[in-house]
């Protein structure tokens, strides 16, 4: 596994990212982000559900539903189709907290985004056609990506390991495949019902676009929409970790490897910043601690690295390598777990984090450079409850000095808070 990339984590703003925002009588959240370097508009729809929100016996909802809703709605029976016409292109993915939808078209076209979006936001064209045809694909998919593949279901083992009540403990594809397999026509159509609604959404439009015009659109093909109920969902509070916990498995692999994770605060806590960089300090690149000393100088690991998971309920630190053969297991694990220790004890160097602040805003600098991907992290920060993270994010990195990574990488790597997991190659 990579470094995982989620929204909201790009921390450099190039210039100030001016937007407005309103609010539609139904409670659709609009923003509109000026961007005049452009001559396409981006649209990026935020739904306010994901894997936590399914019930434990119906998981991969959300996931399910990201690929029904280019299946088609009521008014408009090809979503690709007019979008293609348009000279327009899009996307979608899920994880544990959020459904995102997103599209890139020329500005002049813009409405056309508006017509397609507020339809399927209307009503879904379900039919068991329809989902006969999805839940092939999505099945398929668990399948090849989790079942048949080499460390394919680490996270079907890793995440219920480190997560005993809290809805994270089941991975965005599902618990099982079998909840897929048995969803009903009426599971989906409740399931879009409850989380598919206006007042559950937050709309970001990106381009050189007036926010007059912007919301002239909004009023003409979104108002009309009715807002959902607004029952809130109370997850259950994942209770502190007090003693560690392990799993050995044995699989059919090139490469025995290991995998720790550690619980750390959630996404819209300070201490996420630092433990952000605490993860880039241990495991971040081959200048990161865990590379040179375990890859490198002794050659344990062929190779390692760290990173968090950025949930917004309280998330995972995870640090993760693949074993060198010949090299025992105890021997490549007390060695990792040595150098986490040592970051447990002593301060990282000023210059050692000034040097990771810098990677993390050169790898980055990409990243703020379209108007979607500003769209995308407005729409997120937003939905966090903190938009303005659009133009202060680097701040909140720039800000720690090395007695912050040091009081808090005491904390979160801390061995008791720690799940192992052991993936054992079998050749």
């Amino acid at each position: 596994m990579g470094k995982k990339i989620c929204p909201g984590t790009n921390i450099l703003q190039l210039n100030m990212v001016k937007y407005d925002n309103f609010i539609l009588d139904n409670g659709l959240r609009f923003y509109v982000l000026h961007d005049p370097s452009t001559p396409m508009a981006a649209v990026n729809i935020l739904y306010n559900v994901g894997a936590r929100d399914e019930h434990p016996d119906q998981t991969g909802f959300a996931h399910l539903f990201e690929h029904l809703m280019f299946g088609g709605s009521v008014n408009i029976p090809k979503y690709d189709e007019p979008l293609q016409l348009a000279g327009g292109e899009n996307n979608a993915f899920t994880n544990s907290d959020i459904t995102n939808y997103y599209l890139t078209l020329p500005k002049d076209n813009l409405e056309t985004a508006f017509w397609l979006e507020s339809d399927r936001m209307l009503n879904l064209a379900f039919s068991e056609k329809s989902l006969e045809v999805q839940r092939q694909v999505v099945t398929e998919e668990f399948r090849q990506n989790y079942l048949n593949q080499p460390y394919g279901d680490v996270w079907l083992l890793l995440k219920p390991l480190a997560y005993k009540v809290h809805p994270y403990q089941w991975n965005t594809i599902g618990k099982e495949i079998s909840h897929i397999e048995q969803a009903h026509l009426q599971h989906v159509k409740n399931f879009y019902s409850r989380f598919y609604n206006p007042n559950n959404a937050i709309v970001v439009v990106a381009g050189d676009l007036k926010t007059s015009e912007v919301k002239q659109l909004a009023k003409k093909w979104f108002e009309p929409i009715e807002a959902g109920e607004t029952d809130k969902i109370e997850l259950p509070v994942e209770p502190k970790q007090t003693a560690a916990r392990r799993m050995e498995v044995k699989r059919d692999v090139p490469q025995t490897a290991i995998y720790k994770a550690y619980h750390m605060c959630g996404r819209t806590e300070d201490n996420f910043y630092s433990t952000d960089l605490i993860s880039d300090l241990l495991g971040s690149g081959q200048s990161s601690r865990l590379f040179k000393t375990l890859v490198r100088q002794k050659q344990f690991f062929s190779e390692i690295t760290s990173f968090v998971t950025g949930d917004i309920d309280p998330g995972l630190l995870i640090i993760t390598g693949k074993i060198n053969t010949g090299i025992p297991i105890p021997k490549a694990e007390e060695a990792l777990e040595t150098e986490i220790e040592k970051l447990r004890q002593k301060p990282p160097t000023a210059n050692e984090l000034r040097k990771v602040k810098n990677r993390v805003i050169s790898a980055n600098t990409f990243g703020t450079l379209s108007a979607l991907n500003k769209a995308m992290n407005l729409a997120y920060y937003a939905h966090i409850g903190k938009p303005e993270l659009i133009n202060t994010l680097t701040q909140k990195y720039e800000k720690l000095r090395p007695a912050d990574i040091l009081k808090n990488a005491a904390e979160v790597l801390n061995p008791e808070n720690c799940s192992t997991l052991i993936y054992e190659s079998q050749n």
